[in-house]
């Protein structure tokens, strides 16, 4: 490949297109030299500056309260994943035998197996196809009965980059009296998301891919008034009020999203993530979203012009997201992801086909490069 410019922000290596950030993304420059300084801190002056580090922590908590627009920071929870996240909310409610948790078919591990554990407790998994239903909110909302204590969805599909319209499914859920969660990872970063309007009970996301960051944090978010709801199953230092008064003997329970986090923060991450929404704080979420849907739709464009490809995703724009998804009609898909990743082509094989995601940062020259590699295919 012949280098051309990249975006200041991502110098990915010239023989690189990375078409994957459904999966892992690059870290931004900024994160790269955030993380260094941290780095050089924790080398040259160990933890002096600690205090300053929890102000960076407190910051993050705020800019992700920007991103989902949440009514509070003190909604907002630092985890360790998206898996943690839903045990925190699965294990934290009360359940009784006959319950039942209402889910999209075909979701990710993450959003499905917690779940279906569950069923030690006589508790139901239902699992209702989207994809095919005239109105896939309406099917969701329709599963629901009387002794329905949960919904919980991908606000988009990993493999098919389906979107769904999370205002509707949460009225549906208030009027039905269920608790609503989302599991926010390919969404946030990516497209807008306004809690005030959806009124989830609960929005799960690690950082490690619209969002720009590192694995192994991630935004839990609970509405004040859920916060008691849950039973907690881990205890520590952290998750109480005045958690620098070591001796305390009357310890009680922080009143904040905190009481979620039991142990010392993964300052490391926070930096890396506090550096990566602050960039995108500073491009606009406005901005990302019609960047990443615009170049989502000139791949769409593409498959469409030609014969030899089929496109696996609904294009209406409601449903449009980051992702796209295709296959050839003659090549098996297996070997055509090997073939593109020989060619240095960064995307995944989900579903029947291959799975493509941009994200806001790609040059026009990338897509054209792609799309070379495509025909040669």
């Amino acid at each position: 490949m012949t280098q051309q410019a990249r975006h200041p922000q991502f110098p990915l290596h010239e023989n690189i297109l990375y078409f994957n950030h459904a999966a892992v993304s690059p870290w931004p420059r900024c994160t790269v030299e955030a993380v260094k300084q941290f780095a050089d801190q924790n080398l040259y002056s160990g933890s002096s500056n600690y205090l300053q580090w929890l102000d960076t922590e407190q910051e993050l908590r705020e800019r992700l309260r920007w991103l989902i627009n949440a009514d509070s920071v003190d909604d907002i929870a630092l985890l360790k994943s998206t898996s943690e996240g839903l045990s925190v909310i699965a294990y934290g409610l009360d359940w009784e035998p006959g319950d039942n948790v209402v889910i999209p078919a075909g979701e990710f591990p993450s959003n499905r197996i917690v779940w279906e554990s569950l069923a030690q407790f006589g508790v139901e998994t239902r699992q209702i196809d989207i994809l095919t239903a005239d109105d896939p909110e309406r099917a969701l909302i329709d599963a629901m009965d009387a002794r329905t204590r949960l919904l919980s969805v991908s606000a988009v599909q990993y493999s098919s980059g389906f979107r769904l319209d999370l205002e509707k499914l949460g009225d549906g859920c208030r009027r039905n009296n269920v608790l609503f969660a989302i599991d926010a990872i390919q969404q946030l970063g990516a497209l807008a998301f306004d809690q005030q309007q959806i009124q989830a009970d609960f929005i799960v996301a690690d950082g490690h891919k619209w969002m720009l960051g590192p694995e192994g944090l991630a935004l839990f978010y609970c509405k004040s008034e859920q916060r008691s709801q849950l039973n907690l199953k881990q205890y520590g230092w952290h998750m109480i009020e005045n958690p620098a008064d070591f001796l305390q003997q009357e310890w009680r329970i922080a009143d904040t999203a905190r009481r979620f986090e039991c142990g010392s923060p993964n300052m490391l991450a926070i930096f890396a993530l506090h550096a990566s929404i602050g960039l995108i704080q500073q491009t606009g979420k406005q901005v990302i979203e019609d960047a990443i849907l615009n170049n989502t739709n000139t791949i769409n464009d593409y498959i469409r012009s030609h014969n030899n490809y089929e496109l696996l995703v609904n294009t209406h724009h409601s449903r449009m997201s980051g992702i796209t998804n295709f296959k050839h009609s003659k090549q098996n898909t297996h070997e055509l992801h090997t073939y593109l990743s020989a060619q240095g082509v960064q995307c995944a094989e989900r579903g029947q086909g291959i799975r493509l995601s941009p994200h806001f940062y790609h040059q026009p020259w990338e897509f054209e490069q792609l799309f070379g590699i495509l025909d040669s295919a």
